[in-house]
């Protein structure tokens, strides 16, 4: 691979640990801790934030008409949603082992912790756990799909691609017949365990 990728590459990578870095300090102001993976609040915070959530009544009655006549089309995607998640998972499950790619860990992409804030109320805590659901399943999804494509077809595209997959800027440039038949004569496709 070109040797300017590869570096410009790693520069990303120290970019989002640093960033990782500053995010992390930013939660220890906000004076939480993790314990056995749950985030706990100091007992004054968790008052204040129990002060802070709108009453359930309060958040119906403000809520804009179009938002409630929205809302059958919004909570109606968690069909295609669910559909989704079980023929991806299921699709990993048969073809990732025959083939020789890592997989991926589905509890790394869905995360289900907001609803542990106190100063949410029911429906702002479904709405979260249906956005960490759509989200989360997404990321999932994106990261079984690129490392098929790394696996079967590790080269980029003539025209820059908007939200590339992690693994995108490892794939062999267009054009470059050369290296991609190394490269599968290597059999060093990529996304293998």
């Amino acid at each position: 691979m070109n040797p300017k990728i590869v570096a410009l590459t790693d520069s990303i990578r120290a970019l989002e640990a640093e960033l990782e870095a500053e995010i992390a300090g930013r939660r220890a102001g906000l004076r939480f801790g993790l314990e056995q993976g749950r985030a706990r609040f100091e007992a004054e915070i968790l008052r204040r934030h129990r002060e802070l959530r709108t009453r359930l009544s309060s958040y119906v009655l403000r809520a804009r008409p179009l938002v409630v006549l929205t809302a059958p089309f919004i909570y109606a995607l968690i069909v295609p949603l669910v559909l989704l998640d079980v023929f991806v998972t299921v699709y990993q499950a048969v073809c990732f082992p025959a083939y020789g790619i890592r997989k991926v860990k589905r509890g790394d992409y869905l995360i289900f912790d907001r609803h542990h804030l106190a100063y949410l109320n029911a429906i702002e805590k479904l709405n979260c756990a249906y956005c960490s659901y759509a989200n989360g399943l997404i990321a999932y999804v994106r990261e079984i799909a690129g490392r098929t494509e790394q696996h079967w077809c590790p080269i980029k595209h003539a025209r820059r691609m908007a939200g590339a997959h992690p693994a995108y800027a490892g794939f062999e440039d267009y054009g470059d017949a050369e290296a991609y038949r190394e490269l599968i004569e290597r059999g060093q496709s990529g996304g293998e365990k």
